[in-house]
């Protein structure tokens, strides 16, 4: 597959050269595709990868990955063209949390909204399921841990564009529990806060979420 990041920070990197390993072909859109930053990812991830505008990546994306800052989402989109992204399977790795000075993490849009949503509502012709929003980018690709392989939540209002979702994170490694429609993001964009206290209480971003079942 042609695999699009949109966004050139850790989390992009971190999935792009995920995506690589596995043999795709993997374009990071950035505001500055020849960035110095990108330089290192490039020679890493190897001839199957490249860079280049946000415009350019979403034309070339048979799957996108929306990895910005949430502050940075909606630009971002419109940088794409969202008819750039129609009828494209969109995973939606962002989170809508707001960092504010001696005050705790909140997320910008809660309980009857969610940042999944509104990037659903952006993207109105995509196929968008929320995904890898609740581990940080050291564990995204083969996450190792004592227990056994962690699980990612994930949601979206299209089952096939989920079971390619799944697909991808079957094969970096993770479980996968089906958190129903694209208003699941309410459920599962709490998790990174969740995420987020921990590692701060702990000094440690070590972790990740599983579901036991008997």
């Amino acid at each position: 597959m042609q695999i699009g990041i949109l966004g050139s920070g850790e989390v992009g990197q971190a999935l792009g050269l995920g995506f690589a390993q596995l043999g795709h072909e993997v374009k990071i859109g950035s505001r500055e595709p020849v960035a110095e930053k990108l330089k290192p990812w490039l020679a890493r991830a190897g001839k199957k990868a490249s860079t280049g505008s946000f415009e350019e990546t979403a034309r070339f994306a048979d799957v996108a990955v929306l990895a910005v800052h949430w502050s940075g989402t909606q630009s971002a989109i419109g940088l794409a063209k969202p008819e750039n992204l129609a009828g494209k399977v969109v995973m939606d790795v962002t989170n809508p949390v707001v960092s504010e000075p001696g005050k705790p993490l909140r997320l910008a849009l809660g309980h009857t909204d969610s940042g999944g949503e509104q990037v659903q509502r952006w993207l109105p012709k995509s196929k968008v399921v929320k995904a890898f929003n609740s581990v940080g980018s050291d564990h995204m690709v083969n996450p190792q841990f004592p227990g056994g392989p962690p699980d990612m939540f994930i949601c979206g209002d299209d089952a096939s564009a989920k079971q390619v979702v799944a697909g991808i994170c079957r094969n970096f490694g993770w479980g996968v529990v089906d958190a129903g429609g694209i208003e699941g993001a309410r459920l599962l964009e709490p998790l990174c806060l969740l995420w987020m206290a921990h590692g701060l209480k702990t000094g440690s971003w070590d972790h990740a979420f599983k579901l036991l079942q008997k």
